[in-house]
């Protein structure tokens, strides 16, 4: 027997497909808006949730049955504020540039809504270690559709990956550039997040029809 049961599994795969947070449940839209014209950023912002949520599920899970009912959104935006602390002081420790770049965004973290409805909807009624995998898989599939988002974004706006040239070099008319292509600077602007996510997410439901709804 493997080390995750089907169901268990289930909790970490359905969140990147058919369920997923941001194209299926649309939670979560302002990071992928905000953050994504740059791919570095993308995925420090995945990881942060990543961590986030993981850790914040399994806490959550343990306090359960501790805490009351009427003050159950004060502890859990305790919880998860206390979190983000610890990865906006880490991101200032160790990428400095980066954690300017990001600036408001990862305090956001906070009112991130895929965030506290984990929380809400599966933390308070499940074991840890279910709601570790929950988390980890909401987190993924989360992270999943802002890194499709950041590399289409930062290739087509920029010409670049992670700050690598990988078109060629605009200014001296080399690789893609020497033949007349142009970077859209469309896609740096907020709005074109959005549309890359329509797209992401009319391929999805394109391809499972049963997502569709009648």
């Amino acid at each position: 027997m493997g080390l995750l049961s089907k169901k268990d599994a289930k909790l970490i795969t359905d969140p990147l497909a058919d369920n997923n947070p941001i194209t299926i449940q649309v939670l979560g839209i302002c990071s992928a808006l905000a953050i994504t014209a740059e791919l570095k950023a993308s995925i420090v912002m995945a990881v942060s949730v990543l961590f986030v949520l993981g850790v914040g599920n399994v806490v959550i899970s343990l306090m359960r049955n501790i805490i009351p009912s009427k003050i159950r959104i004060i502890v859990q935006l305790t919880v998860v504020a206390a979190l983000v602390i610890i990865v906006d002081q880490v991101l200032k420790a160790f990428a400095y540039e980066l954690s300017k770049t990001l600036s408001v965004f990862v305090g956001l973290i906070i009112t991130n809504c895929i965030i506290m409805g984990r929380f809400e909807a599966f933390a308070l009624g499940n074991g840890p270690w279910k709601s570790f995998l929950d988390g980890i898989g909401n987190a993924l599939g989360y992270g999943v559709i802002l890194i499709i988002v950041g590399f289409f974004r930062e290739l087509l706006g920029s010409g670049t990956l992670l700050g690598f040239k990988v078109l060629g070099d605009p200014i001296e008319k080399t690789g893609l550039y020497a033949i007349g292509y142009e970077n859209n600077g469309f896609m740096l602007l907020s709005p074109m997040a959005l549309i890359v996510v329509g797209i992401i997410i009319w391929v999805q439901r394109s391809r499972n029809k049963d997502l569709i709804e009648d």
